[in-house]
């Protein structure tokens, strides 16, 4: 549009009006033009340019290599290279997720084959009208990563949806507990859990972090009559429970 109102000689103030642009750009390309070039010379310029904007990809050092690939082959994760931090690696835990899948590393390595929900994946799962969000978590008891006592929950669900497996695992000690419940009903996982509470000093536990499955929507009588405080991570959010389904992810 530019270029056709540029060979009319219509001036750059009526353009702009016209194309409810700022004159600036207009300016721009005009003066490309006048030097014997077309709009498509200066589109193809543009994207030119364009291509080399952004950031570019990180490139590990050689030592931080070896040492992923090695601890994936031992069954770790990123999640877990980067939340140990026994060996400093440049980059975030899911830059170090985007280098498996743009083929940097092999993510046929991975435990779980590097297969994750896509970003501004909408979960629709366990959406309980009432919960204490893992937020209240950090309030209520500050010290809970250095201190023994925080569970964190969750379910297996065996072959074809009829039995599950629940899951526990202290953060500090990282000791995992596993009760077979009779089914999968939020009724059969609190009386599993009031069994296993009843088997353990009262008290030992100071709080459990569960997904927002609704087999757990019992949480409130469990919280209430084992005197244990219960959060609930983000629908979606498997990272903030990250212990509990590398733990899963080995059973």
């Amino acid at each position: 549009m530019i270029e056709a109102y540029y060979h009319q000689n219509i001036s750059v103030a009526i353009i702009a009006e016209r194309l409810k642009r700022s004159r600036q750009p207009i300016y721009n390309v005009i003066n490309f033009l006048k030097q014997g070039h077309s709009a498509i010379n200066y589109y193809k310029r543009y994207k030119e340019n364009k291509r080399r904007c952004g950031r570019r990809k990180i490139s590990l050092p050689k030592k931080e290599q070896e040492y992923v690939k090695e601890k994936v082959s031992l069954g770790w994760t990123p999640d877990v290279i980067i939340g140990r931090a026994e060996q400093p690696i440049s980059c975030s835990m899911r830059t170090l997720y985007r280098r498996f899948e743009d083929g940097y590393f092999d993510r046929t390595t991975l435990p779980m084959k590097g297969i994750r929900k896509p970003n501004g994946h909408n979960e629709r799962r366990g959406k309980q009208a009432f919960k204490r969000h893992i937020s209240e978590r950090d309030k209520d008891y500050p010290l809970f990563k250095d201190e023994f006592g925080y569970i964190e929950g969750d379910t297996i669900v065996g072959a074809h949806h009829k039995s599950a497996v629940i899951t526990l695992v202290e953060r500090l000690s990282k000791a995992i507990i596993t009760l077979k419940p009779e089914g999968r009903k939020a009724s059969d996982i609190e009386t599993t859990l009031t069994q296993w509470f009843q088997s353990i000093p009262r008290n030992l536990f100071k709080s459990f972090t569960f997904d927002n499955g609704k087999e757990f929507s019992n949480w409130k009588s469990l919280s209430n009559q084992h005197d244990v405080s219960i959060y609930f991570a983000d629908p979606g959010t498997p990272s903030q429970r990250g212990l509990n389904e590398q733990s899963n992810g080995l059973l």
